[in-house]
């Protein structure tokens, strides 16, 4: 039963008792009480499967309670004991399901056969295997051009279905492999190697234990990676400073009850997390970086001056990196006045802040999507490389640049493959393992890709996992450019939201999960994954499937090619599938990161894939760490309009990615509902609003196209001014497709420029505009 709807504050730390009831509900909630906890227990363990949640790595065993409150709630999700069968399909018209809430959808269970859309009826039906394979060849066969298809890859594929699947689309012909990253980490991918030559971070989970300082910029490590929350837990036990920069004061910044920590269960205590939590406007992390660097530099000239020591690395600065430089003279040239404006801060707190990384002498920058998913989140991400840098804080224990990645495996995807534009190298070494000429043109990212079928350009969409149709941006566009498709088909293990948005035909292939059992002609089978932090390790479910007619997702993808490319196919399909240390050998042929792939992955813990510039050395054009200029102090462009706000998206605690746990968001005080709008009393003042109005949110768009979503309610929250926030997926219709980071083409979904309308009276017909003073 939902909870009543209500906006009540919650008062405990984050973590604790109320993560041990959450987790209890859901698992009572999908009917696993029992069978769930036994589950949970294997979980994240050397001889047990990973986590189907967040990409945080796994510490060194030393419990049997290496889970969270998110993570068991993904596994609650997956091992659910309901079932969504023909039957429930026969029932419903993919018409009705489309009235149904996101977490309606997913809560029907998980999904027994394949199934097929019947237009006439309008529902789906039942279909075999084969023949559902013969379907997707027969359409992909009948293109004239193999880019009018499209890949798309969500994070939880494994290393091995998705090195499957990049090989098959690539002797198909096209690199159109549209992924999941490209929508959240991109602006990292792209961003990070023109600094330090890697484009992933450089930490390992050992350095929080060193670090003398932790920064967190635009990170909520409590609902988005809770696993993370125990290492900075112990870092602020033992002293480390840890300061936060979040437009939200998000409760696990402020403080955490460890469940695993007895003593602060039984007396109710918990430990403060954050020395500082600074409030910085949406849109203003750059000010605040570029403050930081300024106060280093001054401090710097000072202590020359003083004849003191530096406060910059110079040693590693002249030996390691080039640019300074040209960054300097842009920081003397940014007048505190406007960093003051951009960054909601004052010049004293920010120069708290940089005093505080002065002090350290070892210091992890860690940053999340509040960094990266802006109109210039590639150069977002390089500030913070500036920032490392300037005190030496790459390439020693207990310092590095830490971007908290998403998914379980979107890193290791990358890694295996999964890139619209492969390298050469990478080409060369495919070609020479299999024997055939894959594409070499680049092909699309998720912009691209829904650009091209606005177009027309597309035929067929296929996806391994994801729920692409509610994550993407610009819905008015995008979706019904999906409708127009011939074929979409989606590799699911529940109903959500992509399987109603669909094209003229339309295919659900159901398949095996992280904790089920994947049994193959050699026997019980293990995947890998590579976590946030570049360790790959094994993953083997022990559950039963649910139900005998589950398909693993490396089995899904050889079929798919055999069905599409037949007897020209130089891959031995089944013999991969049938033996997975197979895949694992092509994998270290094509990628030599991989040396010794099957032996070291058997180590419980797995093995890490060395970071070039964690060891210091620079694998870019100079063989140098490059510092890079941002010009201006703007994230994203001007709204334009005084009337108008930033507003930010943002997930709820019960919520992973488009999945919907619940309709309550605890840390923040929302129970039953997700239709709200955060907004401080001021701005709420500034337009004669109060609480629990109800306002429509509007795009200020410059192509003429009208984004809105309506009958929000406003839920007075301390927030900074000229922004506001909401859920994620409900506003993804908001953000315009023409705005995203022109780099890594990511989508700023962290700052839409809209105003506020206030919602028709259900009595009248007239709208309101909304302008400050009312």
């Amino acid at each position: 039963m939902a909870p009543r709807k209500s906006i009540r504050p919650y008062k405990s730390a984050a973590g604790g008792w109320g993560a041990l009831r959450a987790t209890g509900t859901a698992l009572t909630e999908q009917g696993i009480a029992l069978s769930g906890s036994t589950t949970l227990l294997r979980m994240n363990q050397p001889t047990g499967f990973d986590c189907p949640g967040c990409a945080w790595p796994d510490p060194k065993h030393t419990s049997s309670f290496e889970f969270c409150e998110n993570g068991a709630k993904a596994v609650a999700w997956e091992a659910t004991a309901r079932r969504c069968t023909p039957e429930f399909f026969a029932a419903h018209t993919v018409s009705e399901l489309k009235g149904w809430s996101d977490y309606d959808l997913e809560m029907q269970g998980r999904i027994t056969e394949p199934m097929v859309y019947d237009r006439a009826s309008d529902r789906y039906r039942p279909i075999d295997w084969d023949d559902a394979f013969a379907l997707i060849g027969r359409h992909l066969n009948g293109l004239a051009d193999p880019n009018a298809a499209e890949f798309y890859t969500s994070g939880r594929t494994s290393n091995e279905a998705a090195f499957l699947y990049q090989l098959f689309v690539r002797e198909f012909g096209t690199n159109n492999f549209p992924d999941c990253s490209n929508m959240c980490h991109e602006s990292t991918s792209v961003g990070l190697p023109k600094s330090l030559g890697v484009g992933k971070g450089t930490c390992l989970l050992e350095d929080f234990d060193l670090a003398d300082a932790i920064f967190i910029f635009g990170q909520n490590p409590g609902t988005n990676s809770p696993r993370m929350m125990t290492s900075l837990h112990n870092a602020s036990r033992r002293g480390a400073a840890i300061i936060s920069f979040n437009p939200f004061r998000e409760r696990a910044l402020e403080r955490f009850q460890a469940p695993q920590n007895p003593i602060e269960m039984v007396t109710m205590t918990s430990t403060p997390i954050s020395s500082k939590l600074y409030q910085v406007r949406v849109g203003g992390d750059v000010a605040v970086l570029k403050g930081m660097m300024k106060v280093l530099v001054e401090a710097d000239e000072s202590a020359v001056a003083a004849d003191k020591p530096h406060v910059l690395d110079w040693d590693f600065i002249h030996g390691h990196t080039q640019g300074l430089d040209a960054v300097v003279a842009d920081l003397r040239a940014t007048p505190w006045d406007a960093i003051e404006r951009m960054s909601g801060l004052s010049q004293a707190d920010i120069t708290a802040a940089a005093e505080v990384y002065m002090r350290a002498d070892k210091a992890i920058l860690v940053y999340g999507m509040g960094i990266v998913q802006h109109s210039r989140g590639t150069q977002n991400v390089q500030q913070i490389a500036n920032l490392a840098l300037m005190r030496g804080n790459v390439g020693k224990p207990g310092a590095g640049v830490c971007p908290v990645r998403g998914h379980s495996n979107v890193q290791g995807d990358r890694t295996v493959g999964i890139t619209e534009t492969p390298s050469d190298e990478f080409l060369d070494r495919l070609e020479r393992r299999f024997g055939f000429k894959p594409p070499r043109a680049h092909g699309h990212n998720v912009v691209t890709a829904l650009e091209a079928m606005i177009r027309g350009e597309v035929k067929v969409f296929i996806a391994m996992g994801g729920n692409f149709a509610a994550a993407v941006p610009d819905w008015q566009q995008t979706q019904n450019a999906i409708r127009s498709l011939d074929l979409t088909v989606q590799v699911s293990t529940k109903l959500n939201r992509s399987h109603l948005i669909i094209g003229r035909e339309a295919l659900i292939l159901p398949c095996l999960g992280r904790t089920e059992v994947d049994s193959q002609a050699t026997g019980p089978q293990s995947i890998t994954v590579e976590d946030s932090m570049s360790m790959v390790h094994a993953s083997a479910g022990q559950n039963r499937p649910a139900s005998e007619r589950l398909l693993s997702e490396p089995a899904i993808v050889a079929a798919m090619a055999k069905a599409t490319l037949g007897a020209r196919s130089v891959v031995d399909w089944d013999g991969l599938v049938a033996d997975y240390d197979l895949i694992r050998d092509a994998i270290e042929d094509v990628f030599p990161i991989f040396q010794a792939y099957n032996a070291r992955v058997r180590i419980p813990g797995g093995f890490h894939l060395t970071s070039t510039a964690r060891e210091r050395i620079w694998m870019t054009p100079s063989g140098r760490a490059n510092f890079l200029v941002f010009e201006g102090l703007g994230e994203d462009a001007d709204p334009g309009d005084m009337d108008g706000l930033w507003l930010t998206t943002v997930r709820s605690h019960d919520q992973y990615n488009t999945t919907i746990y619940s309709l309550s968001d605890r840390y923040r005080g929302v129970f039953g509902q997700r239709d709200v709008l955060f907004i401080n009393q001021r701005e709420m003042e500034n337009r004669g609003l109060k609480a629990d109005d109800r306002v429509d949110l509007v795009t200020q768009s410059t192509d003429g196209i009208e984004r809105t979503v309506r009958d929000f309610r406003i839920v007075p929250y301390a927030f900074p001014d000229g922004c506001c926030a909401a859920y994620y997926p409900e506003t993804n219709p908001l953000v315009p497709l023409y705005s995203r980071d022109p780099s890594s083409f990511t989508p700023s979904s962290k700052a839409i420029a809209i105003r506020l309308v206030r919602s028709a009276n259900r009595e009248a017909a007239a709208d309101r505009i909304v302008r400050p003073g009312g």
